[in-house]
């Protein structure tokens, strides 16, 4: 008996709202490395900028009437990130004016959390 082939894949984007998408796009740049692939005008006279690598990205979205901060969890629990450098991505985070929390080193790898400036909760992770 022959089997279908499974469908394979990757996670191409994930789509974030916030009040800044400057200082969000700067966060994310500085803390893994990425570049501005694209922005441009979006839904409901907002704006978006896809930041990221080649085959992966953040959209990062306002509308610029965004004034309620979501409470944690309300959809998303966190956004896990990897990272080379542990101690390298916490500074930035801490240059930021953000504070990481939840420390924690256990299978597979080192890792902490922090909320950006709207609340939405980011995990890094480092499996060196």
């Amino acid at each position: 008996m022959t089997h279908p082939a499974k469908a394979k894949g990757r996670l191409e984007h994930a789509n974030i709202t916030v009040s800044d998408i400057e200082r969000s796009s700067k966060l994310l740049q500085d803390l893994l490395g990425w570049e501005e692939r694209w922005r441009g005008p979006a839904i409901n006279d907002g704006e978006t900028i896809h930041v990221g690598e080649e085959f992966s990205y953040i959209a990062i979205y306002t509308d610029h009437k965004m004034h309620t901060r979501f409470a944690k969890g309300v959809p998303l629990n966190h956004i896990g990130l990897l990272v080379e450098d542990l101690d390298a991505a916490e500074q930035v985070v801490i240059d930021a004016g953000l504070e990481p929390f939840n420390h924690a080193d256990y299978d597979p790898g080192r890792r902490f959390y922090f909320f950006d400036w709207d609340g939405i909760e980011f995990e890094v992770v480092s499996y060196e």
